[in-house]
């Protein structure tokens, strides 16, 4: 932990000023476009059993940096050195007019998580986040050291916001908010201010509801508040970077870039604001477009197309991989077919999209030809 006379010898420690400075970051966090803003400690000691029992489950799959850096996660200090507290924020990020359900259910559209539609959110909240940190600094007229994260290093960002007051981790593992559902980025700034803590969101608010856990496609939730990444449609369109399990292909549907069905259907998020960036916007039509004409990309069309955007990290083999899937769960038709079959013809086609477009051409000729796909995968 920090050296506790130097946090006592800040000139604004246990003053009236340090209280007015906390209220005064609050305001300054909204007018910046964060939702909420809560200021917590740096001790999170009390997450390393849940932690190390997750880890030896090996639930976090290929994510190897889980395993790295756990007593910089641990304790703030270490990742961030005279750090006293963190200001925590969140930032919603579901664009108003953008359809869900009616996506997911049309198996010849592509459902993309909703927040990857739009520009991506990293640099957006980081700078925010350093905007906030500079504008402390100029209300003090003295030098801070202050350090954004948003989602870049080992930081337990979920408690943390839940240490400083915004919501609680539910059962699906996401934050949960009373007024405002789960449609929320996060983001943290370290900073070696002795400000006052915000009460902590003590209590959960999930009830008996077990909606998220029961929706899932692939049942990822063992149990209660315990995520098995590695039967997360999440993880599989975005992580996983070999062949995806046969068991979870069918699961999948039409899902090409993450999942959110844990929170389409959490009763709290009937309270979820809409975002008022732009840079969260739609961006090509990616919240309502056909399977087919994203598949149809080549790799310098998804390049373009994708540039600022979550969506690469998926890169352009996993981006056909993920649609090749969805394409032999959608409806199919000759186009479809003709489409998959072009695409093995391809010199660029790896073994990896061969596999999966071999599988999606015997769903499709299984669901035509009853059986008999000697023709089709010619």
């Amino acid at each position: 932990m920090h050296n506790e006379q130097s946090k006592q010898n800040h000139p604004l420690a246990g003053t009236i000023e340090i209280q007015r400075l906390a209220e005064s970051i609050k305001h300054w966090a909204r007018e910046l476009g964060f939702a909420q803003c809560g200021i917590t400690g740096t001790d999170l000691s009390a997450e390393a059993k849940p932690l190390d029992e997750w880890l030896k489950t090996g639930m976090q799959g290929e994510m190897a940096w889980f395993n790295e850096h756990r007593d910089k996660r641990l304790n703030a200090t270490l990742l961030h050195p005279n750090t006293q507290r963190i200001i925590s924020v969140r930032m919603d990020y579901l664009p108003a007019d953008v359809e869900t359900l009616s996506i997911l259910d049309n198996p010849n559209k592509a459902y993309i998580a909703r927040y990857t539609l739009g520009r991506d959110y990293h640099k957006l909240m980081r700078k925010r986040l350093k905007q906030l940190g500079q504008r402390i600094e100029q209300h003090l007229q003295e030098e801070v050291i202050f350090r954004p994260f948003v989602d870049s290093a080992p930081v337990l960002e979920r408690p943390i916001a839940r240490n400083a007051g915004l919501g609680w981790v539910g059962k699906h593992t996401l934050l949960l908010n009373r007024e405002a559902g789960s449609w929320f980025f996060l983001g943290e700034l370290f900073i070696n201010l002795p400000l006052p803590e915000d009460p902590p969101e003590e209590k959960g608010h999930c009830g008996k509801c077990t909606s998220c856990l029961d929706v899932c496609p692939t049942q990822a939730f063992p149990k209660p508040y315990v995520l098995d990444a590695r039967r997360c449609i999440s993880y599989l369109t975005i992580e996983h970077k070999g062949s995806i399990p046969e068991e979870f292909r069918k699961p999948m549907g039409n899902r090409i870039f993450g999942c959110d069905d844990c929170q389409l259907f959490c009763p709290w998020n009937r309270f979820a604001q809409h975002s008022q960036e732009d840079d969260f916007k739609p961006r090509h039509q990616l919240d309502n477009v056909d399977l087919i004409t994203l598949f149809q990309w080549d790799e310098n069309t998804f390049l373009k197309r994708t540039e600022g955007s979550a969506i690469r990290r998926t890169g352009y083999d996993g981006w056909q991989r993920n649609i090749a899937i969805a394409l032999g769960n959608s409806d199919g038709g000759q186009k479809v077919i003709d489409a998959l079959k072009a695409r093995l013809q391809d010199p660029d086609c790896s073994a990896l999209l061969a596999e999966h477009i071999h599988w999606a051409l015997t769903q499709l000729t299984n669901e035509t030809d009853d059986g008999d796909n000697d023709a089709t995968l010619q």
